[in-house]
């Protein structure tokens, strides 16, 4: 058995508590906002992210000392250790998996998920690599199969009015920004919502989307093709082009 996962989101077997995104989220969702009209009018953009992107990240440095050294005394057996990997990788992981869903209380059974999995999966890290990037690896797959198992469940998200006034989506508060990217990624199946929300939100490169998946370059790079050319199409289709000024 795992040891009792203790986060400031939620505890195992206690009712989830309401939380607020993660800080960095609303800047970031406000930022995707503006990317996807970029994508609209055919302009190249770049990843746009309020914190350090995985791209950031030199991504063959080896595991630091102090997470090997917990990692090993979690492998024999000692639950404070990997309690301390927990609690120094909790901010990173709830900033994910509130991409993958806003409700808090989904949120936090997805991280539960998340470190529960990385538990188990524990003697399978080769230490080839920081550890954040295999936990990075653990909660995108948890994620991805979060959406899989939705996907039947759940409809296009509506979207309510915009204010005629705001000219740029980078003007926008960060509620309705947020509520404009959801809308349309909604409508994208998991593969290409997951590849557009890796590569705007996370930073990712294309190989780097297609390590943490175990897809081939080639399969990630023709599903982001494709997703943009579906929110061009989501976006006229619900008026976003005219509402956004996106004609350009």
């Amino acid at each position: 058995m795992p040891p009792a996962i203790t986060t400031k989101y939620a505890q195992p077997g206690h009712r989830a508590r309401t939380t607020a995104a993660p800080a960095s989220c609303e800047l970031e969702t406000r930022e995707l906002a503006g990317a996807v009209g970029q994508l609209y009018r055919g302009r190249k953009a770049g990843p746009q992210i309020g914190m350090q992107s995985a791209a950031d990240i030199e991504y063959d440095t080896g595991v630091e000392d102090t997470d090997w050294r917990d990692i090993q005394a979690s492998l024999a057996g000692e639950e404070e250790s990997y309690a301390r990997l927990v609690r120094r990788y909790e901010p990173q992981i709830a900033a994910m998996m509130w991409r993958f869903s806003r409700r808090p209380d989904q949120c936090e059974e997805l991280m539960q998920d998340v470190f529960v999995q990385a538990y188990f999966s524990l003697p399978g890290f080769r230490g080839d690599g920081p550890f954040v990037h295999w936990l990075r690896r653990v909660a995108t797959r948890v994620g991805y199969r979060f959406w899989k198992q939705q996907g039947r469940k759940n409809k296009p998200q509506p979207l309510g009015d915009i204010d005629p006034a705001i000219e740029t989506p980078e003007a926008m508060d960060p509620e309705t920004a947020s509520e404009i990217v959801e809308a349309l990624l909604s409508e994208l199946k998991p593969p290409e919502r997951l590849v557009l929300t890796l590569q705007y939100f996370e930073g990712c490169s294309m190989k780097e989307i297609a390590d943490r998946m175990g897809w081939n370059e080639a399969m990630v790079k023709m599903r982001a093709y494709r997703a943009r050319n579906k929110l061009r199409v989501i976006a006229r289709r619900r008026s976003l082009v005219e509402k956004l000024q996106w004609t350009n």
